[in-house]
């Protein structure tokens, strides 16, 4: 009922008064913050110094759940602004945990930051928020806020919930911390009463059975059957989830497919800047046009997945139809052919329709080329964003300023287009950038491309039904994808991924160059991972490599299978320091791979047999040996290189003399071996969700340390 009050009132100002800070610098005082003022360049908190730490600290008249913090800035750019910060939140000034980790723009505009604010799902309360500058953008600077607005809930009857949750949270978070300490140092009688008079479990009975098991019994076979019984339940899959894919890259060799249309090739042959795009459903690949160095290509194909065969359904589409867009020569751009035609091609028929002979008459884009087209399936819409409008020669020649195209809807059931934005500096149109749909969040994701000379790497989302505009990343940050030009994307909707295969960037000598990486975006963390990256760039390197993963390109096509989790990458460019050719007409599939349960369920029996191979190595080193080389032995793979040195160096222990371990450990009538069993259950403790665990913090670290 707690969460569901403040779920449901309504965020508004808060107000709050300096309470402290590190220090301050001549007149820049902190109480400065309390007052927006732009154009008052003494109107700010400065620190006397940029070393840590250094910090303000807010004090709210009263107890409330912060929903967001918002700073001000000064009218223009400057050096002692925030690149870097976090912010900390709590009941009282000695116990807070970190709310915000982020930065700030070196702009003029305001920004506003949500903040974390739930701990398991309920809302929990501040009276005091601490904001600790990190960095500077102008290095060796002092550090400057200027205006800090706080919004959230303080009506009483919300934040008193909240509170009496959180202090009963806190109370059983002691007292969990507690058990785990008196557990860990075998007081079992001091365990066993706290256990009994609060009620309070410290586990998931299945890890408490495992402790019992292990720890105390020192049954490894019951520990086994355990962790597969826990492993064929699914309570690995979290664990796994959380794991770094790694990529598997795979050739593919078409059999001889069909064709049509007198088309006498067997597969598409070299060629970049071509369009691809997958039916999931039926497993179908579709293949459009590009260019192959010398021509223009109107061919279309059909790759059928499972029978691995290219069909070639027209080799000419210029005797029917273009799509959306397409560039032309100026010496073909006459008044005529200056029109944005535009085709649907129904899969079942095999026939082209003409919607349209000019978009533009029916209030859609002009003729533009190097856009970005996506489809919301549910509501039936396509939307364009981008690409650069052609002019004829002689509008060329009038204004040297390319000019790019916004962002337009079609609804396909009305054949109804909307200008929904202009070029804009909220969102500024342009080439070789990539936009995604979310069928589930209802959010187009826009990112990186070239405008004119200039490189973007900025990320945006735009909301279809609300029409606004979030600025996930500004480009500023270079911790996570550094996207360029032409690089390919798509999006798992199921795991709310988005995946990224880099194409031609720009390095620090502002030269273009391809280079191989592939980026991973967790949309929920706000998180990118680099999961694969090779810089190699000879000629003889990549020779050696072609059969074994592609080379670095541009102007390729990558499509994803988001039921089966496959993507496919077709051709491109590889440059002028890669491969001869100046196309390519390779075909890849590419798996991202976690460990599966069967390895990680291995992985854990190995643990636990070398555990168990230790602790007989103390009593006897005969039957010590023989588990090794039989039961531990069938959970190693020996074709892999590290696992198998692994189990080669536990051989030594067969040969070491004095105490075995538990030398550390401060209690009485502990178990034999108990130290050791207590490692092992941490670490298998490890693959199991974190709602079902003991506390990860200990006890004896909570104690200060006086000067």
């Amino acid at each position: 009922m707690a969460l569901m009050a403040a779920s449901s009132s309504r965020s508004t100002k808060l107000q709050y008064s300096v309470y402290k800070c590190s220090s301050y610098s001549y007149n820049y005082v902190p109480e400065n913050v309390l007052n927006d003022n732009p154009s008052d360049q003494l109107s700010r908190w400065s620190s006397d110094s940029n070393n840590p730490p250094q910090y303000l600290m807010l004090k709210l008249e009263r107890p409330a759940i912060v929903d967001s913090i918002t700073f001000g800035k000064y009218e223009k750019t400057h050096v002692c602004n925030l690149k870097k910060l976090k912010v900390y939140g709590g009941l009282s000034e000695d116990h807070m945990i970190e709310i915000l980790d982020s930065g700030l723009k070196n702009d003029h505009i305001p920004e506003t930051f949500g903040v974390r604010n739930e701990i398991d799902g309920n809302n929990f309360p501040c009276r005091y928020l601490k904001i600790v500058p990190v960095q500077a953008w102008g290095p060796s600077f002092n550090f400057s806020i200027w205006y800090v607005e706080l919004n959230g809930r303080d009506d009483w009857q919300v934040v008193n919930a909240c509170m009496n949750w959180y202090n009963t949270y806190r109370e059983r978070e002691a007292i969990r911390l507690c058990l785990k300490h008196f557990r860990q140092r075998h007081y079992i009688e001091a365990f066993e009463a706290l256990k009994k008079k609060t009620k309070v479990s410290l586990e998931h009975p299945v890890l408490t059975e495992l402790h019992d098991l292990l720890v105390t019994g020192g049954d490894y076979e019951g520990c086994e059957k355990v962790v597969i019984r826990a492993c064929d339940e699914g309570l690995f899959d979290q664990y796994i989830s959380q794991q770094d894919y790694k990529p598997k890259w795979t050739p593919i060799e078409p059999v001889s497919g069909g064709s049509s249309d007198n088309c006498t090739d067997s597969r598409p042959g070299m060629r970049g800047g071509h369009q691809m795009c997958i039916d999931v459903y039926t497993e179908t690949i579709y293949l459009f046009g590009g260019w192959d160095g010398n021509f223009d290509l109107a061919d279309l194909w059909a790759y059928h997945v499972p029978s691995r065969e290219w069909t070639c359904l027209s080799k000419n589409t210029h005797e029917e139809m273009f799509t959306l867009g397409r560039y032309l020569d100026p010496a073909s751009r006459t008044a005529a052919m200056l029109k944005c035609d535009f085709y649907m091609y129904d899969i079942e028929s095999g026939r082209w329709t003409l919607i349209t002979e000019d978009t533009q008459s029916m209030g859609g884009p002009q003729l533009i080329f190097d856009h970005q087209m996506a489809i919301d399936v549910e509501q039936q819409t396509i939307y364009v964003f981008g690409g650069r409008v052609l002019a004829s020669p002689t509008e060329g020649e009038r204004s040297q300023e390319p000019v790019f195209s916004g962002l337009f809807s079609y609804h396909i059931p009305s054949n109804t287009w909307t200008k929904l934005m202009d070029d804009s500096p909220q969102l500024r149109s342009r080439i070789g950038h990539s936009m995604l749909f979310h069928s589930k969040k209802r959010v187009l994701y826009i990112f990186a491309g070239q405008r004119s000379k200039e490189y973007l790497s900025d990320f945006i989302g735009y909301h279809v039904d609300s029409g606004t505009i979030e600025v996930i990343s500004d480009g500023t940050n270079k911790d996570g994808c550094q996207a360029g030009f032409t690089q390919r994307a798509t999006l798992d909707p199921d795991l709310n991924e988005i995946h990224v295969l880099s194409g031609l960037s720009r390095d620090k000598d502002k030269r273009d160059n391809s280079k191989n990486s592939f980026w991973v975006y967790d949309i929920g963390k706000d998180k990118w991972s680099c999961i694969y990256k090779n810089e190699n760039t000879g000629q003889q390197y990549w020779i050696k490599m072609q059969h074994i993963e592609p080379v670095p390109r541009f102007a390729h096509q990558l499509v994803y299978d988001h039921v089966r989790k496959v993507h496919y990458l077709f051709g491109g460019n590889p440059g002028k320091d890669s491969l001869p050719k100046m196309r390519l007409d390779d075909f890849w599939s590419l798996k991202l791979c976690r460990p599966s349960p069967d390895f990680l369920l291995r992985r854990c029996s190995y643990l636990i047999r070398k555990y168990r191979f230790l602790e007989l190595a103390c009593t006897s080193r005969c039957t010590a040996m023989t588990y090794l080389q039989n039961e531990v032995s069938q959970t190693v793979n020996h074709n892999d290189p590290k696992e198998a040195q692994e189990f080669q160096l536990l051989a030594t222990n067969l040969f070491k003399d004095g105490p075995s371990e538990d030398i550390d450990v401060m209690e009485g009538e502990a178990p034999e071996h108990f130290s050791r069993r207590t490692e092992l259950f941490d670490k298998l403790v490890g693959f199991f969700p974190e709602n079902m665990t003991q506390p990860k913090g200990n006890l004896i670290d909570l104690i200060p340390i006086d000067d």
